[in-house]
């Protein structure tokens, strides 16, 4: 590999630096910038230089950070403090670091990795909340396969019941119990098989749904549904 850098200078430098044992280890046990290059932590060695040594930019070591999404995502943020293109189409395939990138580097929506985005459903609820702000239907099939995801894309971006997630909250005691709460504000017929199964989730349903005493919640009180109501 042709470098401008000089690798026994490298090292030095990382020593009279005070470089943490392990790195020193690592960088020591290489003959030159070959061995760098095929070392499986080379991309988070190329970014701790920039970063503690070099303390800028480094476009020799660029292209071996822009092969990792995390290490490309803080060479840009801590860094370059603006867009690395070179590593984008990396981070691009990355959904939870494309959409981090979007946010603190672009500072706005990146089309061209949306599809990734919004193939998780952390980073497609992520993107809708801080992104765009809004409902994000390319994101909602893949939000409405986590309980965890669907009560909050339906309690801060939706502001109310999403009915087509709501049989994947019911299989979760705790954000079940948190829709009913939180978003339904009464008890949620349908889920309460699932909550009953959990004794701690059942006394804080009973209580801060059903407004039971503490009594009563302790008791595992759970008054039959209401008539009328589905099951």
């Amino acid at each position: 590999m042709s470098m401008n850098l000089d690798f026994q200078e490298v090292v030095k430098r990382a020593k009279q630096a005070a470089a943490y044992r392990e790195v020193m280890e690592d960088l020591e046990s290489m003959s030159g910038w070959d061995d760098f290059v095929r070392h499986p932590k080379a991309h988070d060695l190329a970014c701790w230089y920039a970063r503690r040594i070099a303390t800028g930019p480094v476009p020799d070591l660029e292209p071996i950070i822009a092969r990792d999404a995390a290490a490309a995502c803080e060479y840009a943020r801590d860094i370059l403090r603006a867009r690395f293109p070179e590593a984008e189409p990396t981070i691009a395939a990355h959904p939870d670091w494309a959409c981090n990138y979007a946010r603190e580097i672009i500072g706005g929506l990146w089309p061209e990795a949306e599809e990734a985005i919004a193939s998780q459903p952390g980073s497609a609820y992520y993107y809708a909340r801080n992104l765009i702000r809004g409902r994000w239907p390319n994101g909602e099939p893949a939000v409405s396969r986590s309980p965890r995801y669907s009560y909050c894309y339906a309690r801060d971006i939706i502001r109310g019941r999403w009915p087509e997630a709501e049989h994947t909250i019911a299989q979760d005691c705790i954000y079940a119990l948190q829709y009913a709460r939180d978003v339904i504000k009464d008890r949620w017929p349908e889920a309460e098989p699932v909550i009953v199964k959990d004794p701690l989730q059942a006394y804080f349903y009973a209580r801060e749904v059903l407004k039971c005493s503490p009594r009563e919640a302790r008791r595992g009180f759970l008054p039959k549904p209401r008539q009328g109501a589905r099951r």
